[in-house]
């Protein structure tokens, strides 16, 4: 097979391909700090540099798969595939995971495990390689099916947890949500995965090269479109730490305090019409009505709501009183407008919103009014 591939040209094309799209990205993420892709997003710095990194495994990745095409003896190939997968179980799977795991910004998830799970799959493939042998293959090929299923377990709670923390805290979504991306990127390191670990055909290969490539594209678009938290985050802490005392108990939210949100909420929240401010954080609001974020989250959730959906419903009838003004003047409607005027950044994230809010489409609501 190997001798094939060394005949096709255009295979090689692809495999250098590849291997320089890893390394320019990981140049690119490391050395230029303004976003290409979204100049109006900052992104994580932190997430800059683990994806810098992955990119560097993949690119390494390829740099010490090369001798297998130029190795003759069967032997020889065995043992360059297994070094080279003992070095992916040490470095690029891992990495790929751990960029998963820094795009959730909800709080500091501990990145050592990775590592220490991935270990017995790189010992593994070691002991295949000094013994010459194969026969811990399926063992280990169970071993990794077993971690993948897991992993991708443990990803998708804490993609629901990182998206229930964001409707809590923060009233626009846009360049925050990451769970589309975590599903296209899941099915793309399984693809990955299956063909570099389980098959061997000619055609599969062409197959992981350009998984590489849009792998490569995918994360550095996410990287680039995702916006910088950590800020928001520092300044939670700060304002828990002066307005409540130090308990890791969640403390009732007392009725007298209850009582007391709703007026502050109608007084200077729907009355100055705050809510119309772009980016209005829940500790802004907070601190709008002279509150904290504790309590005033913990006033949400006791009305069985959460911040995002709050806004997004004052927003939404800020929409529908506009429109109706605008229908009873007789004046041209855009509905795209009266959105933007509603304080939303993006039509479709109105669309979506007040889909789930009213129960029928933007277009469908504004026809049955006209009748």
């Amino acid at each position: 097979m190997y001798d094939q591939i060394r005949e096709d040209s255009f295979y090689m094309v692809l495999y250098g391909a590849a291997a320089m799209l890893s390394l320019v990205a990981c140049c690119y993420l490391l050395f230029r700090r303004a976003n290409a892709i979204a100049p109006d997003v900052t992104s994580p710095v932190r997430l800059r540099r683990w994806t810098a990194a992955c990119f560097a495994s993949m690119f390494l990745s390829h740099v010490w798969y090369m001798p297998t095409f130029y190795l003759s003896s069967s032997e020889d190939i065995l043992l360059s595939n297994i070094v080279g997968a003992m070095l992916d179980f040490m470095t690029l799977i891992p990495l790929a995971i751990v960029v998963l795991l820094v795009m959730l910004q909800d709080r500091r998830r501990p990145l050592w495990p990775v590592f220490m799970v991935m270990a017995p799959m790189a010992i593994g493939f070691a002991v295949c390689g000094v013994s010459r042998s194969v026969a811990l293959l399926p063992i280990l090929y169970v071993y990794y099916l077993l971690l993948a299923i897991g992993i991708i377990i443990y990803m998708v709670r804490a993609t629901r947890q990182y998206g229930r923390w964001l409707r809590d805290n923060y009233a626009d979504l846009e360049h925050k949500e990451v769970w589309q991306s975590f599903v296209i990127v899941a099915i793309i390191l399984l693809v990955f995965f299956f063909y570099a670990v389980e098959s061997q055909a000619p055609v599969n290969k062409y197959v992981t090269q350009l998984n590489n490539m849009i792998l490569v594209s995918l994360l550095l678009w996410r990287v680039e479109t995702l916006s910088d938290l950590n800020l928001d985050q520092r300044i939670q802490s700060l304002d828990q730490a002066a307005c409540l005392p130090d308990s890791s108990e969640e403390q009732e939210l007392p009725q007298t305090i209850h009582d007391n949100i709703s007026p502050l909420l109608q007084q200077h929240c729907i009355d100055t019409r705050l809510y119309l401010q772009h980016d209005l954080t829940l500790i802004e609001l907070a601190k709008a009505i002279g509150s904290n974020r504790t309590y005033l989250s913990q006033y949400f959730s006791n009305h069985g709501t959460t911040y995002n959906d709050y806004i997004n419903d004052l927003r939404i009838n800020h929409f529908i009183t506009l429109y109706r003004e605008a229908a009873t003047a007789r004046q041209s409607i855009i509905a795209q407008q009266l959105a933007l005027d509603s304080g939303y950044r993006s039509y479709i994230t109105f669309s979506r919103a007040f889909k789930q809010r009213m129960g029928q489409s933007v277009t469908s609501w504004m026809r049955e009014l006209a009748q």
